[in-house]
Order: C-alpha cells, then structure tokens, then sequence
C-alpha cells in the first residue's frame, strides 16, 4: 500500500497554484456564488483510515453524485425490473439532453443522465409522499456516511426548482410517453432535494465505501448490496457517470467515478479506496476540471487503476 497521506498531499500541492479553473455552475445561483479556489480530496480505505487535503471538511452541493445512492435504492426495491425503464448504455450527449427521447421513445438511456435519474426518482417515490421518499435518501445518506450531521442545503433546492426548466421538460416529455407513473411536480420535487444533499468530501468518501468493498460496508459489516450488484454499479459509474465525458474520465482514471455540476466526484478503487474529490472549476462537458487530473494523478501515483498499472 502506498502512502496515502504523502500522496494526497503532493497532490494538492502540485494543483495549487491552478486553484481556480474550470468554470462554476452559474445556471444554479447558490452554485455560481461557490469559491472556485476550494480544493478537497479525501480517501477512505476499508480498514476505516483516512486521509485527507484541502476542504475536505467543508460541505459542499452533491449534485448529481446522489444519483448513485438513488439508483441503489431503486435497485433494492425493484431489482432488475429497474431496466425495464431505464437503460444501460452511454449517452454520448449533454447530460440535459432532449435528443434521445425523441427517437427512443422517452425511456432514457441511462440512470447518470438528467432524464434517466428522474425517472429513477419516480420509482423511489412509489408509495411515498415526496416528503417521505426524500427523508429515505437522506437517512440512506446518513447510514452509508455513518452521519446524521448530513442535510440537504434547502437554498439549492429551491434554486434547482426555480431555474429547471429543462428537467421539467425532459419529466413531462417522459410523462407524455408513459414513463413517470407519479405527478411530475412530485417527482421532480424529490429530484431536485436529493441532488441539493450537501456534503463534505471526507464524508462523502466514506458513503462510497461499501462500492469499493463489493457492496458490504467493511467497517460496520452491513450488507447493502449484493456483491455482483456492487460490480454493476461500479460498471455504470465507468461507462456513464461522466456523461458525454465518460469515454476520456476512463481513458485517463481508469476508476469508476460519478460527478456532479457541484465539482464533486466520487470515485472507486475497487478494493482499495473510495475516493472522493471537490474543485467546483467545471470542464466543457460539465465535470470539474482539477478533480479529474486530481484523480488522474492519484491512479497513475498509486497504481489503481482498474486496467491495470
């Protein structure tokens, strides 16, 4: 095993002085108001120790990250019939896109996408008020981070609300096809408070644990998921979590990630380390640009990388 503090270490230190790129999410106004100088890295092994740089105490908006925890309780509660609604496959387009649903009859390609994480949200919502669908991702959260200090940064949520104009869309488009089986303004009232989940990277590198662990959470011994569901979660994060980036994240990482419009990534080592990295500078195709050469630069020093050294 490397060592881990000496390499998380350099590696803030070899990006400080690029502290800052990338651009903020400015079309969610809490996010565009975020100190693009932040930093944090954080990695969680499974014998419980951790290591940490930057902010990696301070919370900050999950984003889209929290469509792995909905997808896994989609998955415990509908097993396999999930896919009968959503697919499996790379999108190849932004990740609001519109275009797909046209030709694919609105069922989405797959559940990192906007549209396939709406839908997502509607299975979890069924049975539920949105209250009480969006209390059970959170105590989900809360149990996977072993924290019940994590909330939801209501200020996001009503910014996510105010300024979604396209996911209304991209829901009453599905809806129109026969997609949601929920009112949209339900649906999306949930989608909109779990991707509003605040958290810090510290924290949300121990909820990613129990993936690089095949799906058992090794320092409580809790079985969340099955472990070939753990390695199917793992395979989605690769092939889709970076939306139409997700080729060039496994082509340089080689890690299973999810990032948000937050400038968060979750990462995986399968075995070795859940990872997870916060700069909130974004790239082109709307992950953040120093956490992807952050994590770049922990597989290549540590040799994780899931293709091999």
């Amino acid at each position: 095993m490397p060592d881990l503090q000496a390499l998380v270490t350099s590696i803030h230190a070899d990006l400080a002085p690029r502290f800052g790129a990338g651009n903020v999410a400015d079309y969610i106004p809490p996010l565009a108001h975020v100190d693009p100088r932040k930093f944090a890295l954080a990695v969680v092994t499974p014998e419980g120790e951790t290591f940490a740089a930057g902010d990696a105490d301070e919370p900050f908006s999950i984003q889209s990250i929290s469509k792995v925890f909905t997808l896994t309780l989609a998955l415990g509660r509908l097993g396999e019939r999930v896919w009968d609604r959503v697919g499996r496959e790379p999108s190849g387009d932004p990740f609001n896109s519109i275009v797909q649903l046209e030709h694919e009859q609105g069922r989405p390609r797959n559940p990192f996408i906007n549209a396939g994480a709406i839908v997502v949200a509607d299975m979890v919502l069924a049975g539920h008020t949105p209250r009480e669908a969006i209390g059970e991702v959170l105590r989900f959260v809360r149990f996977l981070a072993t924290d019940d200090d994590i909330a939801i940064d209501e200020a996001v949520a009503r910014a996510e609300k105010a300024t979604g104009d396209r996911n209304f869309a991209l829901a009453h488009f599905m809806h129109g096809f026969g997609r949601l089986t929920r009112p949209v303004d339900h649906v999306l009232g949930l989608y909109f408070h779990h991707c509003a989940i605040a958290m810090t990277a510290r924290q949300l590198a121990r909820a990613g644990l129990f993936l690089a662990a095949g799906g058992r959470d090794p320092l409580t011994g809790a079985r969340v998921v099955a472990p070939a569901r753990a390695r199917r979660l793992n395979a989605l994060m690769l092939t889709c979590g970076h939306y139409d980036g997700s080729g060039e994240f496994a082509f340089r990482v080689g890690l299973p990630g999810k990032s948000g419009v937050g400038g968060g990534i979750l990462a995986v080592a399968p075995g070795r380390a859940s990872i997870a990295v916060w700069s909130p500078g974004l790239n082109a195709v709307g992950n953040s640009l120093l956490g992807s050469e952050a994590l770049e630069m922990l597989a290549a020093r540590a040799g994780w990388s899931i293709f091999g050294g």
